[in-house]
């Protein structure tokens, strides 16, 4: 039988996420009740500036006291999507206080805090739930957190962010250099006005951490993950991966550490083999793979942002809310007893690409492969390529782990025959 009295849900922002959250809830709030088990009332949304015209929300709930909003009392639910750290943070505490369970899409304020949020939902008898958070609408908090429970997940590999894969897509398809893609992305809306949190890799790393958190059982914020953004790579780079059959790609990697005893999580741009599934990843859609010992590999893929993607994971999440309220129960908080350290990028060990300004001259590559040699890298290619006294040597190694591969390039930079260092890019994925 289905509860008259409707669950009260409180919105916080209401830009390209939170309007098309407000319009569903609204359109399909019959399928919404019949799914819960009881009706979902939009009770209020909070907004910066409330003059703006927001087709098909009732001007009188909205508010610009999103501190008030949250305290009411009554409030069963609050979907947080205003993203950055405050005032989201205080008001999500403010939240569980006063009685209300949150669903969020902030991955910043997760990477960042997620620890005590959950600490502060457990306190009070809430839930948090943050589908949203890393992918948009693909799939992937829950199963992580749900269908894999019982599994031991050793490594999650993906491309999570649209923005980075548009740019390196259209570099890779149309050999434009990373300006014009970019210029490209932002007239087609994929990219933001100021896009550094995507190029530079920090939107990623912030997904990295809560992935690697959820996945390895332990707490990993986003300084915790090396990054590396998409600005340095080249036209050049693009058609070195293509010769040796790659393509390239922004990562998030989290993995468990062979002995178990450690985790790495890091993001940078990385050639991968055509013949690797996410090579096939095209434009702002995003893959991910988790590997697991039972279960094997899994791959997610979907559109990874966007106002309706992002929405179809919020309201997944707000059922999933509702549906405890009404069993006076809550879903899954946090899961970090293993308390495994994150190791620093050093210690990973990874294949590396390698392009080096030479002089063209006999002896040279002798020379630089006894310094491969001396800091104990081996090499597994080598190609070359000369004219008019300058050449270029592209060294392709076999697995090797970071610190050794910084000594082996300072060294590379200590001889009179290199002129300098074009482009150092990992590959993975093989």
């Amino acid at each position: 039988m289905m509860r008259t009295r409707p669950l009260k849900v409180a919105l916080l922002g209401c830009g390209v996420v939170g309007s098309e959250v407000a319009r569903i809830m609204t359109t399909h709030a019959d399928d919404l009740a019949a799914r819960i088990g009881a009706p979902v009332e939009l009770a209020g949304v909070a907004v910066r500036r409330p003059s703006k015209v927001r087709e098909g929300i009732d001007p009188a709930l909205i508010t610009t006291d999103a501190t008030a909003l949250v305290k009411r009392g009554d409030i069963d639910v609050v979907i947080e999507v205003i993203g950055g750290i405050e005032p989201s943070r205080t008001l999500i505490t403010t939240a569980f206080e006063h009685g209300a369970s949150v669903v969020s899409a902030n991955k910043a304020l997760l990477a960042e805090d997620g620890a005590a949020l959950h600490a502060a939902a457990e306190q009070h008898g809430r839930d948090l739930y943050y589908e949203a958070a890393v992918a948009g609408a693909i799939p992937l908090v829950r199963p992580l957190r749900e269908s894999l429970a019982g599994d031991k997940v050793n490594r999650v590999l993906g491309i999570v962010n649209g923005t980075t894969n548009f740019i390196l897509d259209k570099m890779d398809t149309s050999g434009a250099g990373y300006s014009e893609a970019l210029d490209e992305a932002t007239a087609l809306g994929f990219a933001e006005a100021d896009p550094t949190a995507d190029v530079e890799g920090f939107d990623a790393a912030a997904k990295a951490a809560i992935l690697a958190g959820i996945a390895f059982h332990t707490r990993v914020r986003i300084g915790d993950v090396h990054r590396e953004g998409i600005t340095e790579v080249t036209a050049a780079d693009i058609a070195s991966a293509r010769r040796m059959g790659c393509t390239v790609k922004l990562l998030a990697i989290c993995e468990r550490a062979a002995d178990g005893q450690s985790v790495t999580a890091r993001v940078h741009p990385a050639m991968i083999p055509l013949s690797h599934p996410l090579a096939s990843v095209r434009e702002a859609y995003n893959a991910v793979f988790v590997e697991a010992e039972a279960a094997g590999q899994l791959m997610f893929y979907g559109p990874g942002a966007g106002g309706s993607p992002t929405a179809s994971a919020v309201l997944g999440d707000l059922v999933a809310v509702c549906r405890n309220k009404l069993n006076e129960a809550t879903g899954p908080g946090e899961s970090a007893y293993t308390r495994l350290p994150v190791s620093p990028m050093g210690d990973v060990v990874t294949r590396y690409h390698i392009s080096l300004d030479v002089a063209d001259k006999p002896g040279v590559l002798a020379q630089v492969a006894t310094v491969f040699a001396e800091k104990g890298v081996s090499i597994d290619t080598v190609r070359q390529q000369g004219k008019d006294g300058e050449a270029s040597l592209v060294v392709v190694t076999h697995r090797a782990s970071d610190a050794a591969l910084s000594a082996t390039v300072e060294a590379l930079r200590k001889l009179d025959t290199v002129r300098g260092v074009a482009s150092i890019m990992r590959v993975e994925g093989e």
